[in-house]
C-alpha cells in the first residue's frame, strides 16, 4: 500500500513524499514532486499531486504494471479503477455509485499526465499519446485578439471525462446577517463581512497585513507571498486590489481598536487575523482554526457554510446587479475570464421563466 508522509526540510519549508510498502521513496514521484517545489508551487499543490499519484501507483501495484509500459489502454483502466467503488476481483450484486466525481478523476488524470509529460521530457519514458491537435476550441468568451488566435492548433487531453455542470453554492443576504449576529467576537464577523463583500479567498484573508489594507481610501491590497507563518497561500501570484466599502473598515478600525491592540498591548502582530482568545496569543490565525468557527456557526444558526461560499455568494450577486464580466473577472483575481463565466454564469428554470415573461410583455408592447 502506497503512503503520503509530511515532511520538513532544513530550510523549514514544507513538502510531501511518496512511500512504497518497505518506505522506500518512489523516485519517479519523487523526482516530479521535486520539480514542483523547486517552481515554487505551494505545499497545498505539492500535497494534492502526491495523494493523486498515490492513488495511480496503487493502481499500478493490484494491476501489476511497470509505470513506464503503460499506454492509453491502461490509463483507461486506470479510470475505471477510480471509478469502482469496490476492488476488482470483487462482483457487487446491486449498483454502486462510483465513490468519486467526474471532476475528482479529471485531477488524478491532470497529475498523471503532467508527471509523464514531466518524465518525457526528461527522457525517462517513451512518448505515450496522452494529447490531440485541435483548432482552438469554441468559447462563450472571445478576446479582443480572437480572430487572430483563432486558427492556431491547441493540445487537448485524450482522456477526460465530461463534468456535469454545478451551480456554485451560495448563502442568502438574510442569512449572512444571521452568521455575523451569531458572532461573539469582532475579529469574526469582520472576517465574514471581508469574505462576504470582497469575494476573497479563505488563504488571501488569513495572509493579509495591516500594510495591505488603506482604510482611508477604502481599499484592500492582495499580495501572493510564500511565507506566511500560518502556511496561507494566495493562490494567484498575481497582486490585485479590491474596493470595500466604508462600513467595513469601520469593522476593521473597531476590530483593530477593541480586540486586536487591547490584547496584544505591546505585542502587536503584522498579519491581521491573529489567535486572540486561543492557542498562541499573536500568531496568525490557521485554516483549521477558520473551519472550526465556521463549523461552530453552521451548529449555531443551522445553516451550512463554509468560507468558498462567501466568495461564490458576492460574485454570484456582483453578476446579478449587472456589473461587467470583465470588472468580475479582476475583481475575483481570475486569470481568464472564461473562468468567471465558466464558474457563475449559469441559467436556472426561474430565469428562464422571468426572461421569456420579459420577451412576452415586450412584445406585446409592440
Amino acid at each position: 500500500m502506497v503512503k503520503v508522509q509530511k515532511a520538513t526540510l532544513t530550510d523549514a519549508s514544507v513538502t510531501w513524499l511518496v512511500l512504497d510498502d518497505n518506505y522506500q521513496l518512489i523516485e519517479p514521484v519523487q523526482d516530479f514532486l521535486d520539480y514542483l517545489r523547486n517552481l515554487e508551487r505551494s505545499p497545498n499543490t505539492l500535497r494534492t499531486y502526491a495523494y493523486h499519484l498515490r492513488l495511480y501507483w496503487d493502481y499500478l501495484y493490484q494491476s501489476h504494471l511497470y509505470w513506464t509500459t503503460v499506454g492509453l489502454p491502461e490509463l483507461a483502466d486506470f479510470i475505471l479503477w477510480l471509478r469502482t467503488p469496490l476492488p476488482q476481483s470483487v462482483q457487487a450484486i446491486s449498483p454502486k455509485s462510483s465513490p468519486r466525481s467526474e471532476a475528482s478523476i479529471n485531477n488524478i488524470l491532470s497529475a498523471v499526465c503532467t508527471l509523464y509529460d514531466f518524465h518525457e521530457k526528461t527522457g525517462n519514458v517513451p512518448h505515450i499519446p496522452l494529447y490531440k491537435t485541435v483548432l482552438t476550441p469554441g468559447k462563450r468568451y472571445k478576446s479582443f485578439l480572437h480572430h487572430i488566435t483563432k486558427g492556431k492548433p491547441v493540445k487537448t487531453r485524450l482522456l477526460k471525462l465530461k463534468v456535469p455542470k454545478r451551480v456554485p453554492k451560495t448563502v442568502e443576504p438574510h442569512q449572512v446577517q444571521t452568521l455575523i449576529a451569531a458572532c461573539n467576537r469582532v475579529r469574526d464577523q469582520f472576517l465574514i463581512c471581508l469574505l462576504y463583500e470582497s469575494g476573497m479567498r479563505i488563504g488571501q484573508a488569513l495572509g493579509l497585513r495591516h500594510e495591505d489594507i488603506q482604510s482611508m481610501d477604502n481599499l484592500i491590497h492582495i499580495e501572493p507571498r510564500d511565507d506566511n507563518l500560518n502556511g496561507a497561500r494566495a493562490k494567484s501570484q498575481t497582486p490585485y486590489i479590491v474596493h470595500v466599502t466604508q462600513d467595513l473598515m469601520g469593522l476593521y478600525t473597531r476590530y483593530v481598536c477593541d480586540e486586536f491592540m487591547d490584547i496584544l498591548g505591546d505585542h502587536l502582530s503584522d498579519y491581521v487575523f491573529v489567535n486572540l482568545w486561543e492557542g498562541r496569543k499573536g500568531y496568525p490565525m490557521s485554516y483549521s482554526t477558520v473551519m472550526a468557527l465556521f463549523s461552530r456557526l453552521a451548529r449555531k444558526t443551522g445553516i451550512p457554510i463554509h468560507p468558498h461560499m462567501l466568495r461564490h455568494t458576492h460574485a454570484t450577486q456582483l453578476i446579478a446587479e449587472g456589473m461587467d464580466m470583465a470588472f468580475v473577472q479582476k475583481r475575483l483575481g481570475h486569470a481568464h475570464i472564461q473562468t468567471t463565466l465558466d464558474t457563475y454564469v449559469h441559467v436556472n428554470t426561474d430565469d428562464l421563466k422571468q426572461a421569456y415573461q420579459t420577451y412576452l410583455d415586450t412584445r406585446h408592447e409592440t
